[in-house]
Order: C-alpha cells, then structure tokens, then sequence
C-alpha cells in the first residue's frame, strides 16, 4: 500500500509541476513550480522529492524538447532542490510558522539564482563558451531571473503555509 501512495503523491506532484509550468511557459519569470514542488518536498521528504523531480525533469523534456543543458539543469536542480528541501522538511515543518516562511522565503531567492548560475555554467561548458561570452549570456539571464526570484519568493509568502497545510492533510 506504502508504493501505492508513493507512486500516486509523485504522480500528482508531476502533473501539477507540468500543468503549472505549461500554463505559464509564455511569461518569462512567471512560475509556480517552485512553491508546488518545494512545498511537496518539505511534507513528504527526499524518497518523494527525488522522484518527482527527476520525472518531472524527463517529462517537462519530453514536451518542451530535449537539449543537453537543460535536461542536465533539470536533473541537477531539481533532485538538488528535492533533497535539500525534502531533508529539512519536519524542521521547517516544526518551526513557527513566522521563521517557517522566513527561512523557506530567504532559501528559495537563493536556489532561484542558483538554477541561474547552474544554467549559465552548465551552457558555458556544453557549449564552448569564452569568457565573455559567458558573461553575456549570464547578463541576458537578469532579464529572466529577477522576476523569477520575486515570484518565487512572493509565491512562497502568499502559498507556502496554506499548501503544506493541505498537504499535511493527505500525507
């Protein structure tokens, strides 16, 4: 029964993560997946996390195209992003819901540029880039991630303490 439930928490997880990402895919640096699956790896921890993130990474390639660097900053940042998260999930979870949200607010700014600056490395490396390259490409990145990072944050202030709520409901 215990695989049963994993399999469908991971199930629902990845086509909440596709659907929300496929809905907003058109707005640069408008995105809910951070706030679905950060959430889902703080209630139901690494085993679920590292699951979900690494079916989401295939199937979100799947549907929008593999290329090499972004399946590898899928895989990568999501199962990075699982395993932390899903690691201090009764922590977070145990915390008063003030510094809940402050301390989970304050890490996901900083792994919102972290698959930024994984993303610029990663391309530079795949792709030859030279060092000046790889500082306009890192420049032209801004115009994505500053938005990104304050959705991130603002969805995870707006959403993060209803969503583990209900969550907890069905863990």
């Amino acid at each position: 029964m215990e695989k049963s439930k994993h399999i469908i928490r991971v199930a629902l997880c990845v086509a909440m993560l596709i659907g929300g990402q496929m809905a907003l895919s058109a707005i640069p640096g408008i995105e809910v997946v951070t706030i679905l699956f950060l959430s889902f790896s703080v209630t139901y921890g690494v085993k679920d996390a590292l699951a979900a993130g690494t079916v989401f990474s295939v199937l979100r390639c799947l549907i929008f195209g593999f290329y090499i660097n972004v399946i590898l900053l899928y895989l990568i940042y999501y199962n990075l992003f699982g395993l932390f998260f899903g690691l201090l999930g009764k922590r977070i979870l145990n915390a008063k819901p003030f510094w809940r949200l402050f301390t989970v607010s304050l890490l996901v700014l900083l792994f919102t540029a972290l698959f930024t600056l994984l993303d610029n490395i990663l391309s530079a490396v795949l792709f030859g880039f030279g060092k000046e390259a790889f500082f306009a490409y890192s420049l032209a990145s801004l115009y994505t991630v500053i938005p990104q990072m304050l959705c991130a944050v603002a969805t995870t202030a707006m959403f993060f303490l209803p969503l583990t709520k209900v969550m907890r409901r069905f863990a």
